[in-house]
C-alpha cells in the first residue's frame, strides 16, 4: 500500500493558518445558496463522479452484504424525504429513530435532513422508560423502528405519546403491526426526486440526548452548520482520503455513531463500513483483514476486549492495509496504546469530545508524536483552555503546567450545541465569559498536550457512553422494595467504569440475593442493559448533604477506599436530630 501524505503535516503550521471560513470552503453549500447536512454528505457525490462510488457497505448479523452507492443513497434518502413531507412533517419537526444498524437507519437519517426535520437518534438496547423519557420531551412526531423493537419497546408506552402521530416500522411484507405504517412499502410508494428547500446554516438539524447529573436527559441541539465542523475534524483528526475504507465502531444512537458513523465519512466520499453484528475479536478481525479498512474508529472499551483477546489472535489476520487506528469515549491507557503498536504495527489516536461539542475538540494526529495517556491537542479551529470557577459566575484561566483544571472551549465554532432543547436555563449555565465549561478536568503539560483527569459531576462513563445517575435511581426507585437509591461509577477492567447500585429497602423488605436479582432485572427491563447497574449493595442509609442531596462522591470513595474529602456539609446524625437545616 503506497504511502498518504497526512492532512495535517504540520501542526503549528496548521493551527496558525486555519480559520473555519476555510473549511466552509471545502463543502459545496446548497445550489441557491444555504447549508444543508445532506446535501454535503450525499447529493453533492451523487450527482459527480462519485456517484458509483460505494458509500456504505453492509454487513448483516446473518451474513447479509449489500452495497449502497451515493447515487442510490441519495435516491432512498429522496423517497425517505418525500415520505415525511407526505405525511405532514414540517421544518424543525422531530423524526426519531430506534434501530439497529441496518441501511434504513441510514436513509431515515439523511431523508430528514433532506426534508429539513431535526434528526434525533436512539440507542436500540434502551429499556421502553428511556425511550418514552426522550420521544416524549423531544416532542417525537415521527419514528422509524423495528417490528421487534415496536412491539417489545414501543407498543407498551405508545399511549403516553400523544405528540407521536406516525410510527414508521422496518419489517417483512404485511407484518406491519396494527397502528403503524410499513416504511418498505412507504419508500417504494415514493418519488425518487427531492429538490432540498431552504436551509439556513443556523437551521436545527440534529438533536442529541445525553445525560445529566441531576434531572432527566438533556436534549442537545445542532445545526446544520455542524457538518463543517464534521468534515473538517474529519480531515485532520481521522486523516480521512477519497479511496479511504473508514469503519466507526460506534452505533449512531450515540453523537459518535451519527457524527462520525453517518456524516463525516460521507462528507469525503469515502466507503463507510456498517457491521449490524455486536463485537467479536476474530469477527472484527475478519473485518478490518477482508474490507480492507484503512480508517478505524472505535472506543477504549473495544480496545480492551481486543487486548484481553491476545496479540496472537490479531497476528493471524492480515492487517496490512489499516492506517490509522483512533478511539474515543472514554481515556485510554498507555498501556493499550504501546500494546497496539507492539500488535498492530501503530499507535491508537486518543480524542476527546462531548455530546455539545458535535465534534472532535482535542486530538492526537498521525504526523505528531503521540504520548500515551494523552488526549493530545486541539484540533485547528478550536481555542481550549483550562480554568477554575469562581463564586461570581466567572472563570480565571490556569496557567501552570500540571496543575488541573476544568477543560473549557472558546464558544463559536460550528458544531458547538446551540440549545437544550425547552431548557435554555440550563445551556446559559454551561457558558461563562465567552468560553464553553465541559465539566470535564484535564491538566496540561508544557507542550499544550491534555491529559484527562475526571468529571467534575457525578456522570458515569461507561463503554464509552455517559450515565445519569438520576436516571437509573429513578428507575430504581419504581420498585416496591427501594426507598431510596443512589448510583456511581466503580472501575472496570472493560467497561472503564461499572454502574453500582446502593439501595435502601423499604420497611417489610430484607435482603436477599433473589431481592437483588429482582432489581437488576427490574433496571434491566427499565433502562436496557446498556445503562442499568451491573451490581446492588444493600445499605442501612446513604450519606446526604444538608440540603438532601446524596453525596455520590462520598459513596465512591469509601468504596475505593481514597480520602473522603471535605465533609462540610454532610448531614450527620446527631444534626439531624438537633433540627438542622
Amino acid at each position: 500500500m503506497s504511502p498518504v501524505t497526512p492532512n495535517l503535516g504540520d501542526y503549528e503550521q496548521t493551527a496558525a493558518a486555519f480559520d473555519w471560513d476555510t473549511a466552509r470552503g471545502w463543502l459545496d453549500g446548497l445550489p441557491g445558496g444555504g447549508l444543508n447536512i445532506a446535501h454535503e454528505a450525499v447529493d453533492r457525490h451523487a450527482a459527480g463522479a462519485r456517484a458509483d462510488h460505494v458509500a456504505i457497505r453492509w454487513r448483516g448479523r446473518r451474513g447479509e452484504r449489500r452495497d449502497i452507492s451515493y447515487g442510490e443513497l441519495g435516491r432512498l434518502s429522496n423517497q425517505f424525504a418525500n415520505v415525511l413531507a407526505s405525511l405532514g412533517v414540517a421544518p424543525g419537526d422531530r423524526v426519531f429513530s430506534l434501530c439497529p444498524r441496518v441501511p434504513e437507519l441510514y436513509v431515515a437519517a439523511l431523508g430528514t435532513l433532506k426534508q429539513r426535520a431535526v434528526y434525533c437518534p436512539l440507542f436500540p438496547a434502551f429499556g421502553p422508560e428511556p425511550i418514552r423519557e426522550r420521544l416524549q420531551r423531544g416532542g417525537g412526531v415521527v419514528l422509524v423502528t423495528t417490528e421487534s423493537l415496536y412491539r417489545r419497546r414501543v407498543a407498551p408506552i405508545r399511549d403516553q405519546l400523544p405528540e407521536l402521530r406516525h410510527v414508521l416500522v422496518i419489517a417483512e411484507p404485511d407484518q406491519a403491526p396494527a397502528g403503524t405504517l410499513d416504511f418498505r412499502a412507504s419508500l417504494a410508494g415514493a418519488s425518487e426526486e427531492f429538490a432540498i428547500g431552504p436551509t439556513a446554516p443556523e437551521d436545527p438539524a440534529l438533536l442529541h440526548f445525553t445525560s445529566g447529573t441531576t434531572g432527566r436527559p438533556k436534549g442537545a441541539i445542532h445545526v446544520h452548520e455542524a457538518v463543517v465542523a464534521h468534515h473538517a475534524t474529519a480531515r485532520f483528526a481521522l486523516d480521512l482520503h477519497p479511496e479511504d475504507v473508514f469503519w466507526c465502531t460506534a452505533d449512531p444512537g450515540w453523537v459518535t455513531g451519527t457524527s462520525y458513523g453517518i456524516i463525516a465519512p460521507l462528507t469525503h466520499g469515502v466507503t463507510s463500513i456498517v457491521e449490524e453484528a455486536e463485537f467479536d475479536a476474530a469477527g472484527w478481525y475478519q473485518l478490518l483483514q477482508d474490507e480492507g479498512v484503512t480508517v478505524w474508529y472505535t472506543a477504549p472499551t473495544a480496545i480492551r476486549l481486543l487486548m484481553r483477546a491476545g496479540a496472537d489472535l490479531a497476528r493471524q489476520y492480515d492487517l496490512g492495509r489499516l492506517r490509522l487506528v483512533a478511539s474515543v469515549g472514554e481515556p485510554l491507557a498507555p498501556d493499550a496504546v504501546a500494546w497496539a503498536q507492539e500488535t498492530w504495527g501503530k499507535p491508537v489516536l486518543d480524542n476527546w469530545w462531548q455530546t455539545e461539542t458535535g465534534g472532535i475538540m482535542i486530538s492526537n494526529y498521525v504526523a505528531m508524536p503521540v504520548r500515551p495517556g494523552s488526549m493530545g491537542r486541539p484540533v485547528p479551529g478550536i481555542e481550549a483552555a483550562l480554568v477554575e470557577r469562581s463564586e461570581d459566575g466567572h472563570v480565571r484561566p490556569i496557567e501552570d503546567a500540571g496543575e488541573p483544571g476544568e477543560i473549557a472551549l472558546r464558544a463559536g465554532w460550528p458544531s458547538m450545541f446551540r440549545g437544550y432543547f425547552g431548557d435554555p436555563e440550563r445551556y446559559a449555565r454551561c457558558f461563562a465569559d465567552g468560553w464553553y465549561l465541559t465539566g470535564d478536568l484535564a491538566t496540561k503539560d508544557a507542550d499544550g498536550y491534555f491529559w484527562f483527569v475526571g468529571r467534575a459531576d457525578d456522570v458515569i462513563k461507561s463503554a464509552g457512553h455517559l450515565i445519569g445517575p438520576f436516571e437509573v435511581e429513578s428507575a430504581l426507585t419504581e420498585h416496591a422494595a427501594v426507598a431510596e437509591a443512589a448510583v456511581i461509577g466503580l472501575p472496570d477492567p472493560i467497561l472503564g467504569d461499572a454502574v453500582a447500585a446502593f439501595v435502601v429497602l423499604r420497611a417489610g423488605f430484607e435482603r436477599s440475593e433473589d431481592l437483588e436479582r429482582d432489581l437488576l432485572a427490574h433496571a434491566r427491563q427499565r433502562l436496557g442493559a446498556q445503562v442499568a447497574p451491573r451490581s446492588v449493595r444493600f445499605v442501612e442509609d446513604l450519606p446526604h448533604t444538608r440540603s438532601g442531596k446524596v453525596m455520590r462522591r462520598l459513596l465512591r470513595a469509601r468504596e475505593l477506599g481514597l480520602p473522603e474529602g471535605d465533609l462540610s456539609t454532610l448531614e450527620r446524625a446527631e444534626q439531624g436530630s438537633e433540627g438542622a437545616p
